[in-house]
């Protein structure tokens, strides 16, 4: 367990980091660029096409397969040696590939992902396609080195490269806004303005993907150019990641339809960026306290499934649910308290702050689900289990396109406006979520057995109990300072402090009210915060 706590600080902190940053990156952008201009939108689209081409050739083979796979093969007589090497030179030929196909299908990508923009904005984010599809050799090659060295348990680079990719964009959007001022309309652009943005975006996973290549030395491994690709078993991610394909492209369809139905948003309502924005907000608590404290958990349990030691994986599933628990239904209440405040950060005016805090509590309605998920999915993979988890992926997909479309034909019948289209949209894919869960972890316990859900079950809704004062406190504190009319929504900065006042008021009583109830979990939950102090280990 002390070896988990360590690399918990140590990916929670750099995650912490890493997203204070990213905030203020978000930031310099909206100003750059808007948050509800159809600019903005065209941008968003135009450099999530990178994030979402990589995901369907690279990351759910990564996530599934790399880290017990890589944790097998340290057991060969050169330590994995040929192994990684022959997955690294089979990543990047795959990787340069995909991005050549990318960039000539970019015209087509765009009318995809956003069929009901002008062709004026269509033109504009093709362009800015362009500039930001190179970025999917370097994801993917980022990816590759951090997952190496995770499975190897050296955890802070990767955590803590993306602070530097920050930095970068952070820079060059300011010298955007310096050299041109704030963006016009999508006419407005020219080619030097595009690419100083778009090509800002790309810098800035090069030099992301450069300072983690400095790190390699601490596996161990020498990895050379080898396209001889049979004989170490290679073969089995073949098969392992043909499901991971499938559930990959699957979620890439569902995300499809959810674009094309925001594309339908017109300038000055909550869009495709505003949206994109909330699931940062969102991402935020997942990303520090699920990925922290589940990425070491998830080597552990691999290495456990490899032994076939069954009990203790049963045990770190509860155990880890149940720490993630603690955590995660504390950041849902003080979140969902200082959601505009909070989405003021990202946005223009106070107007479009109340508009996205809705998306944003839409998206946390899943939040918990969502972390438990983590937890049930990575325990199929970790027994080398591809094909279940792409079942109950089917599902949440199908539920996803499926409410997305539901909620564009409640705008056409009136039912909805299009000013709440976003959030409709982010509600069904919580709804997705819980299903998911659900039937995952039913499935899970058919495959292990005395998963004792009931107690992990009880651990949460002793926690659920607790966030209800907590999230009551920080709404009270929020009208208590002016609430929508007040400070917390009138500028982005004050934004930050109003969300960080707020959330502190529901942290605060939601350890008392724990306490009160004499929740085991947190001394444990304490002792892990502890080690994030200064001069603590």
């Amino acid at each position: 367990m002390s070896g988990i706590g360590r690399a918990s600080v140590l990916i929670g902190a750099g995650t912490i980091v890493s997203r204070l940053t990213g905030f203020l990156r978000t930031v310099v952008l909206v100003w750059a660029v808007g948050a509800t201009t159809d600019a903005g939108n065209a941008f968003a689209i135009a450099n999530q096409l990178p994030n979402n081409i990589y995901t369907i050739i690279s990351t759910g083979l990564l996530s599934a397969v790399v880290v017990p796979q890589i944790v097998k093969a340290a057991a060969h007589d050169d330590g994995g040696r040929a192994f990684v090497s022959k997955l690294f030179t089979l990543g990047t030929v795959v990787l340069l590939a995909a991005t050549a196909i990318a960039t000539v299908a970019a015209p087509w990508l765009v009318q995809l992902y956003a069929p009901a923009y002008s062709a004026e904005q269509q033109a504009l984010a093709t362009a800015f396609a362009y500039w930001c599809l190179p970025q999917i050799v370097f994801y993917g090659l980022f990816a590759l080195v951090g997952e190496s060295l995770n499975a190897r348990r050296v955890y802070g680079p990767y955590t803590w490269a993306p602070i530097v990719n920050n930095v970068v964009s952070i820079v060059g959007f300011l010298a955007f806004i310096w050299i041109f001022g704030a963006g016009g309309a999508a006419t407005e652009w020219t080619p030097e303005m595009i690419a100083l943005l778009a090509g800002t975006a790309t810098l800035a996973i090069v030099v992301q993907t450069g300072i983690l290549f400095l790190f390699w030395r601490r596996t161990g491994l020498h990895v050379h150019a080898d396209f001889r690709w049979r004989g170490v078993g290679l073969g089995q991610i073949g098969r392992l990641a043909g499901w991971t394909f499938l559930m990959v492209v699957a979620g890439q369809i569902a995300g499809i339809v959810q674009s094309q139905v925001l594309s339908e948003i017109p300038e000055g309502d909550p869009g495709f960026f505003v949206t994109q924005n909330a699931w940062l907000l969102f991402m935020l608590p997942y990303s520090i306290i699920v990925l922290s404290i589940g990425t070491p958990y998830f080597t552990q349990l691999s290495e456990h499934a490899r032994a076939g030691r069954d009990d203790d994986v049963r045990a770190d599933v509860g155990r880890s649910i149940r720490t993630l628990g603690l955590f995660v239904v504390a950041a849902t209440a003080a979140l969902g308290a200082a959601a505009m405040p909070a989405s003021r950060i990202f946005t223009d005016t106070t107007e479009e702050a109340v508009a996205a805090g809705i998306v944003l509590l839409c998206f946390l309605v899943g939040l918990v689900p969502l972390a438990v998920l983590f937890v049930i999915q990575r325990t199929f993979y970790a027994y080398d289990n591809t094909r279940t988890p792409f079942f109950f992926t089917l599902l949440q997909c199908a539920l996803v396109a499926v409410t997305a479309v539901a909620a564009w034909w409640a705008v056409r019948a009136d039912w909805l406006g299009l000013s709440q289209l976003a959030a409709a949209v982010a509600l069904g894919q919580s709804i997705a979520s819980i299903v998911q869960v659900v039937v995952a972890t039913w499935l899970l316990q058919r495959r292990l057995g005395g998963l004792s859900i009931g107690s992990w079950m009880l651990a949460l809704a002793r926690f659920a109990l607790a966030a209800i004062p907590a999230a009551g406190a920080g709404w009270l504190m929020f009208q208590l300072l002016g609430g929508v009319g007040g400070w917390t929504v009138s500028d982005k900065l004050l934004g930050a402090l109003g969300a960080a006042v707020i959330g502190t008021v529901s942290l605060v009583v939601y350890a008392a009210v724990l306490a009160l109830l004499r929740a085991p979990e947190l001394e444990a939950a304490i002792s892990l915060t502890r080690r994030l102090l200064p001069g603590r280990r």
